[in-house]
């Protein structure tokens, strides 16, 4: 972006960084914008374009992992469409999508002439032009390990955790009934507070004294549900089961519960659970 005329003789403009550079008459670029400045209109607009270009970053890769997630259709048309925006081709890149039963590879561009550029796991990069493809959840790849060793090499960075996700492969079996995981019960917090706080860094609501993620199984929302306790505030608390649940509240069987519910759960049972307190004899095992 070019530089803007600002008061004084200033220059401001927004850099490589993302955020507002100014210049002084002489050319030179300081290393922060001067106090004298802070309300200029130039700087003003500035700032606040890269505030929203900060939250349009983050609404496309909040979309783009919706799509993942639920391993949505997304028409080819609308991928060309975005594409031109760096932001959505940011959080669309490297990607692994699939095109029908056959088609696997890394998603490197979306054309509406020339449709959908694709990296294979032969290494070949082709021109695809289904009307859609899937994103597909990491748990529902069969290829996994094999496309985390080929992105390695390709040196893909995905700004959508895919390859890469944390994933729980769900056991085969369970005894008749089972509705809980307690494996990552126990977790002690000097405060629920900070568990509640935990919880919001990682981007989990907390409802009713229960983190809470919703995934999709086949069209169907299901709640996975951790329990945090349901104390003050400023009390002690331990963590509990996690269990899973239709959205109106139905319990569901660990027998039935999907490969993507279940991987998401285990995964926001793992993340809040690590940032318990540690005794000093858990810690040396």
């Amino acid at each position: 972006m070019g530089w803007l005329d600002a008061a004084s003789g200033y220059q401001v403009r927004i850099g490589d960084g993302g955020r507002v550079q100014c210049r002084n008459a002489k050319g030179r670029v300081l290393s922060s914008v001067p106090s004298a400045l802070k309300e200029d209109p130039q700087v003003v607009r500035l700032r606040q374009l890269t505030e929203w270009l900060d939250r349009h970053e983050a609404e496309c890769r909040s979309r783009v992992d919706e799509w993942m997630v639920r391993s949505l259709p997304v028409p080819t048309a609308l991928l060309a469409q975005v594409w031109a925006d760096a932001a959505w081709a940011a959080a669309l890149r490297d990607l692994v999508v699939t095109a029908g039963p056959d088609e696997v590879g890394f998603l490197r561009d979306a054309d509406t002439d020339r449709g959908l550029g694709v990296v294979t796991l032969d290494g070949d990069t082709v021109r695809l032009r289904p009307e859609s493809i899937r994103i597909p959840h990491p748990v529902l790849l069969a290829d996994l390990e094999e496309l985390r060793e080929f992105g390695a090499e390709l040196g893909v960075e995905q700004q959508v955790q895919q390859l890469f996700r944390q994933t729980f492969v769900k056991p085969a079996e369970f005894p008749a009934g089972d509705t809980a995981v307690a494996d990552f019960s126990g977790g002690r917090f000097e405060q629920l507070n900070h568990a509640t706080s935990r919880c919001r860094t990682l981007g989990y609501p907390v409802r009713g004294g229960d983190a809470v993620y919703t995934a999709y199984e086949n069209g169907v929302a299901v709640e996975a549900r951790f329990w945090l306790g349901g104390d003050y505030p400023e009390a002690e608390t331990w963590t509990g089961d996690l269990r899973w649940a239709l959205a109106d509240g139905t319990a569901l069987p660990l027998a039935d519960v999907g490969p993507v519910a279940w991987s998401e759960g285990m995964r926001m049972a793992s993340s809040i659970h690590a940032g318990r307190v540690v005794a000093q004899d858990e810690a040396v095992a």
